[in-house]
């Protein structure tokens, strides 16, 4: 794709935005690494072998591939003895066990009182996908509502052009909490219904689709608004956050092309989100539609939103908890103390230090003709128009191991129309509520073998790949398609390829 007028102004200062990389120590480029950037980056036309490091997702941080449920928990490939102990550190927040205040475990005290999880890792099982409910009674873990209302224009952001106008539910906020801590209501239980939906595909094969309708059961504190608008999320893997993270912002934007200007029906846009660190706008990465621009912006909403715990970005004690909820606004809190926040600045780095260094395992089989023949499948077909192969990292002073790295994301981080079968129907920042930023596909291929289950897109619907690309609409309607229409031998192919992610 061309890239578009957006991306120059943007990023050079000379239009409404200029959105750098403030959050990263860059060393600039020099105009050869520049050249030679843009000629291992470029699409391949041989797939008689395997590109060159192709089987390292993630550079010098790529990981050996276990064979194990721990294959998304491990260190960079390439961080220190000291930084590994800064990691294992981060990890064991990540890991730990919060508990209503007042508590003896003072480190440890400040749940809720509303909460979805009493830890990270409850959602991120393994540090992979989290698991969406099978039916109505099954147990949801993993998966919560996010909530809104429209607002007025006069609410939209006027500094982020685009920005669509929404506003947190009055009594229950922007995501509704499952769990209270002892004495409080839960907010709600989490509903789902399905309905199947077959696919014929064309040598004969039945596939049959999950449509799902959710719902708000139970709610503790009276009605949601009227015009309130849900849309489910499932926590997504953690590989690779901090490579995501040192992409040039400038090269996600030179991707965009939101009028469509090549025509190749493909119309990537950024999503540009207030940065609470910076004070200014930011690309937005992380989250189903990209609405945090850094790790420890995404780490911080999670600590706030899934478990109830303040931070020094989201300082209030009472997490997610509205005005409307007098009682849990006046409930005892884990903050206040010589922390201050229930987790404090030096813990929230540390937990996002762990998320930024959990390493992508090593490609399987890259080598394989029966994976060869699904790459080719794969380019041939477009699926590379948002699920770009590959990227170069910023040269870093101080993180090495994100440091000038070629990496095989398959994402281009933007956002994509991808049909009204997928739309949610509610705006995020930029985000329609038919966008979703493109999902990484590196470690696909592991999920079964560390989550326990292969289900995916944004609610876990999809419950094998083939699925998942069947329910592609909108902007990959087309690549949809070509999948449906080919031959029994070439889909199995491209099954084989995207499972050696």
């Amino acid at each position: 794709m061309m890239a578009a007028v957006l991306g120059t102004a943007a990023i050079s200062g000379e239009g409404a935005w200029d959105l750098g990389d403030p959050h990263l120590d860059v060393i600039p480029r020099t105009p050869l690494e520049t050249a030679r950037i843009a000629d291992v980056t470029a699409l391949t036309d041989d797939f008689s072998k395997p590109q060159r490091f192709e089987d390292k997702p993630a550079g010098a941080a790529t990981v050996r591939a276990r064979r194990d449920a721990n294959a998304f928990s491990q260190p960079s490939g390439n961080i220190s003895f000291e930084d590994e102990l800064t990691f294992k550190v981060g990890n064991g927040l990540f890991r730990k066990l919060w508990v209503s205040a007042p508590s003896s475990t003072l480190a440890s005290d400040g749940l809720g009182p509303l909460f979805n999880a009493r830890s990270c890792q409850r959602c991120h099982l393994k540090d992979g996908r989290g698991h969406p409910p099978e039916n109505a009674d099954d147990n949801a873990i993993s998966i919560f509502l996010r909530v809104s209302i429209p607002g007025t224009p006069e609410d939209a952001m006027a500094d982020i052009q685009g920005y669509f106008a929404t506003l947190p539910d009055p009594t229950y906020g922007t995501q509704l909490q499952d769990f209270a801590v002892q004495g409080y209501n839960a907010e709600y239980s989490f509903g789902v219904s399905y309905q199947e939906q077959p696919v014929e595909l064309a040598d004969g094969t039945i596939v049959n689709l999950r449509a799902p309708t959710y719902s708000a059961d139970n709610l503790g504190y009276g009605p949601l608004h009227p015009d309130a608008m849900l849309s489910p999320r499932v926590a997504p893997q953690m590989i690779g956050l901090g490579l995501l993270e040192a992409i040039p912002a400038r090269d996600i934007i030179a991707a965009a092309d939101p009028d469509d200007l090549d025509g190749d029906g493909i119309s990537g846009r950024p999503n540009v989100v207030m940065s609470a660190v910076y004070q200014k706008p930011m690309l937005g990465r992380f989250g189903l539609k990209a609405g945090a621009p850094t790790v420890l912006e995404q780490s911080a909403a999670a600590f706030a939103g899934d478990i109830g715990i303040s931070s020094p970005l989201h300082p209030s004690g009472a997490g997610e908890c509205t005005e409307a909820q007098t009682e849990c606004q006046a409930a005892i809190h884990g903050d206040g103390d010589e922390r201050v926040y229930e987790i404090d600045g030096e813990g929230l780095d540390l937990v996002a230090f762990y998320s930024r260094n959990l390493g992508v395992p090593a490609r399987r089989g890259a080598d394989d003709p029966q994976v060869l023949r699904g790459k080719e499948l794969f380019y041939q077909t477009g699926c590379t128009s948002c699920h770009t192969p590959s990227f170069v990292t910023h040269r870093l002073q101080d993180q090495p191991e994100q440091s000038f790295q070629l990496i095989w994301p398959f994402t281009d981080l933007l956002l994509h129309d991808m049909g009204p079968g997928l739309a949610d129907n509610r705006p995020e920042a930029r985000a329609s509520g038919s966008e979703w930023r493109t999902a990484p596909l590196w470690g696909i291929g592991l999920t079964q073998q560390v989550s326990g289950h292969t289900y995916f897109l944004h609610d876990g619907r999809a419950r094998s790949i083939l699925e998942a690309v069947l329910w592609h609409g909108g902007e990959a309607q087309t690549q949809r398609d070509a999948v449906i229409e080919m031959t029994t031998a070439d889909r199995d192919a491209l099954i084989t390829y995207l499972e050696s992610l």
